[in-house]
């Protein structure tokens, strides 16, 4: 029993290290295929809020990601499916994206706050000036 046991886990053992798909030749780098993702996300994004300014325009998402980053449709497709075949990297380059994203996120909303505050701030002096008027119209009429 002890030896049907130990041959399981030699061959599981074994079979993990095989590659399940074999590394292309034209492989796009971590940090780029990181970016190509990041970039995927926010277009997804955006296009699924603003569908009918993207159908307009006739914007493809993929097409523009290709010719911004210089690849092809068969390389993103061979190194996205190798690298999904090597779990804890494909999810190493997605916590990366998600960081990349949480990242913009607070500085939007740091932007929006700020942008919010203003508003409140030149309201308040309005509200200020115009009660400053009032009582100046105020202490003039007899």
């Amino acid at each position: 029993m002890k030896k049907i046991v130990l041959f399981f886990f030699g061959v599981l053992f074994l079979s993990c290290g095989e590659k399940v798909v074999e590394e292309p030749e034209n492989l796009i780098p971590k940090e780029k295929m990181t970016h190509i993702l990041y970039d995927l996300a926010l277009l997804n994004s955006t296009k699924s809020a603003f569908s009918s300014d993207f159908n307009k325009t006739g914007i493809d998402i993929m097409e523009f990601l290709y010719e911004k980053y210089d690849i092809d449709s068969v390389q993103f497709a061979q190194s996205d499916l190798y690298y999904a075949s090597v779990p804890l990297e494909y999810q190493s380059m997605y916590e990366d994206v998600e960081g990349l994203l949480e990242k913009r996120s607070n500085a939007l909303e740091a932007m929006t706050k700020k942008r919010n505050d203003s508003i409140r701030k030149a309201q308040t002096h309005r509200k200020d000036s115009i009660q400053a008027l009032k009582k100046e119209k105020d202490s003039v009429i007899p």
